[in-house]
């Protein structure tokens, strides 16, 4: 008779419907919005979409300095909008105690397209990235387990982690999701090249245009299509000095990656001066002086390079004139972006 009773009930649960998915929450409007120039970006939007209040959590916390060990170093301290999020004017970083770095603060833009990060790509995914400059001791010098606990004690963060999540539960998981949101949306695409490119009204100067094509013929090797990087390694000639710095060797410990970097996006390079993986040139004619005469014969040096890259004074200065058209002011000075 029980089994009797039973079978109705059994028949309704294997007949009752799956539950539904939990929603999505929508990308935010004017938040992320790929250019049409671009190629498909590289971070997994559909684990971590941008809302309008995960991405306002995210800049609070960009420019919160409890991120540091002793309350004083935001993100932005390093990462300054005005320059393409970049430490302007520093060859390298400077951290808590005005401890110093080892290498220059690469700008930070377009982060959505970029598939491993730091000169050395020793980070694989962005979600984890803000990890390493909180920990390293020359920068923030701090462990991410206490930049929670100050989170959670804060009057500020818990109300915001509740309106991004739903919860004021603050974890390391929505901490680090709330930057990427943050800076997933830093996105750079709105430079007179751009506009030239995609036919909204940008003009090019007949020397820009020249020095559009001498770039595209010596230097898109690597600094290739509209993200202006392959995103590959490599050892451009440099002579090797100071911390005698290997680059990506010290990811893979291979030795033919001894000495290499990532190639840098050439976006916004007027204002993200000085340049290199150290800081070591403060001008792009200093830059494009070492590619035609100052190549080193180090290990590994890149054969595009390896010989120099035959330039005339003349063509050096309407490669600088072009690459000045990738300057995005509106990126530069958006309030959308700026820390309150």
């Amino acid at each position: 008779m029980r089994k009797l009773l039973l079978l109705p009930f059994l028949i309704l649960a294997c007949s009752a419907p799956e539950k539904e998915p939990e929603p999505v929450a929508p990308v935010a409007e004017g938040l992320f919005n790929p250019p049409a120039n671009f190629p498909a970006p590289a971070y997994a939007l559909a684990g971590n979409p941008v809302t309008a209040d995960g991405f306002e959590l995210g800049k609070a916390l960009f420019n919160e300095p409890m991120l540091s060990r002793d309350n004083s170093i935001a993100c932005a301290e390093c990462h300054n909008q005005s320059y393409a999020f970049t430490h302007h004017g520093h060859d390298v970083s400077h951290g808590v105690d005005n401890r110093v770095g080892t290498r220059n603060a690469p700008p930070i833009q377009n982060m959505a397209w970029q598939k491993e990060f730091f000169w050395d790509g020793g980070v694989g995914d962005l979600d984890l990235f803000s990890v390493a400059p909180i920990e390293n001791p020359l920068e923030m010098d701090e462990n991410l387990g206490n930049v929670l606990t100050k989170l959670r004690s804060s009057s500020k963060y818990p109300a915001l982690f509740k309106k991004a999540y739903g919860s004021t539960e603050i974890t390391s998981q929505k901490f680090l999701k709330a930057l990427s949101q943050f800076m997933i949306s830093l996105i750079s695409a709105n430079s007179r090249y751009d506009k030239f490119i995609r036919k909204e009204g940008g003009i090019l100067t007949a020397d820009e245009q020249e020095g559009l094509n001498l770039f595209k013929q010596k230097c898109s090797s690597c600094h290739a299509g509209d993200l202006f990087t392959d995103q590959s390694y490599r050892n451009n000639g440099l002579n090797i000095q100071g911390s005698k710095d290997e680059g990506r060797f010290r990811i893979t410990e291979n030795p033919s990656d001894r000495y290499k970097f990532k190639v840098p996006s050439l976006r916004n390079v007027e204002m993200t001066a000085p340049y290199m993986h150290d800081g070591r040139f403060y001008t792009l004619e200093e830059v494009l002086r070492h590619y035609t005469t100052g190549v080193q014969q180090s290990q590994n040096v890149d054969p595009l390079v390896k010989n120099g890259i035959a330039l005339s004074e003349d063509e050096q200065a309407k490669i600088v004139a072009f690459l000045k058209t990738l300057t995005d002011r509106e990126f530069l000075t958006n309030p959308k972006f700026a820390g309150n």
